[in-house]
């Protein structure tokens, strides 16, 4: 896949496709495209499976774009500010994932619903029970929240990551949760009841920014709709007269 990847923290990804060339993507990731990118929109894989991939944050129909000419170009732009970065697929190198972590792909790639092993891990770890399986042979691009950091880990060794954090990981990586212990630092730490521990080998990657986190931090400045109240109002000075 020939990309060019720009936009800072609020990233994009423009794909240039040769005559016949083809990239696959979830419906709405377009921003924009050459007059000659021809879309299709099919069930990739039939129902069922695409049924499981919408569970794991991808949308049910898949998008292929295929260029009709030499160096068309089409863009897809990320949904959250963050992180667009490119994975190898093939069979020694496949990867589990975040719900809507997938971008674009390659047509070799595949994408699929995988259910966490721990059912409990899956519940609380933040990553939720059903997460984005990679397989096949090609190149992914996937988005990341907030800045990526990647961490190799050997046989046996571990990281806790705070829910939310964990973006992608070999699929060689054990994923599990552990209780924060204490009564101080659950009650005043900040840092929920649990973490994620990731067991290697395999390489992680962790992301700087949580929908969740960002979520809590803007609500207090939303206000709240008077609308309601203002009709009520008005509906009862009417009334009175």
């Amino acid at each position: 896949m020939k990309y060019e990847i720009f936009g800072g923290s609020f990233p994009a990804a423009t794909v240039t496709l040769n005559k016949g060339e083809k990239v696959f993507t979830q419906s709405g990731a377009m921003a924009w495209a050459d007059d000659d990118i021809k879309m299709s929109t099919n069930m990739e894989g039939g129902f069922l499976k695409s049924l499981g991939r919408a569970f794991s944050g991808a949308s049910l129909m898949f998008v292929t774009h295929e260029a009709t000419r030499d160096d068309s170009k089409v863009t897809f732009s990320s949904s959250f500010p963050g992180t667009i970065k490119e994975f190898k697929v093939d069979a020694n190198h496949e990867y589990i994932a975040q719900k809507s972590a997938f971008l674009v792909a390659d047509p070799g790639v595949n994408v699929d619903a995988t259910v966490n092993k721990n059912f409990w891990a899956g519940l609380f770890g933040g990553e939720g029970i059903v997460m984005q399986r990679y397989s096949g042979e090609g190149s992914l691009l996937a988005e990341i929240d907030g800045s990526a950091e990647e961490v190799e880990l050997k046989a046996g060794e571990t990281i806790k990551v705070e829910t939310g954090h964990v973006a992608l990981f070999d699929s060689t990586v054990s994923y599990n949760i552990e209780s924060v212990k204490g009564f101080n630092n659950i009650l005043f730490g900040g840092q929920g009841l649990f973490f994620t521990t990731l067991t290697g080998p395999g390489r992680v990657w962790l992301q700087t920014l949580t929908a969740q986190d960002m979520a809590q931090k803007i609500m207090p400045y939303i206000p709240q709709s008077t609308t309601t109240v203002s009709t009520s109002h008005s509906s009862s000075s009417n009334s009175n007269n």
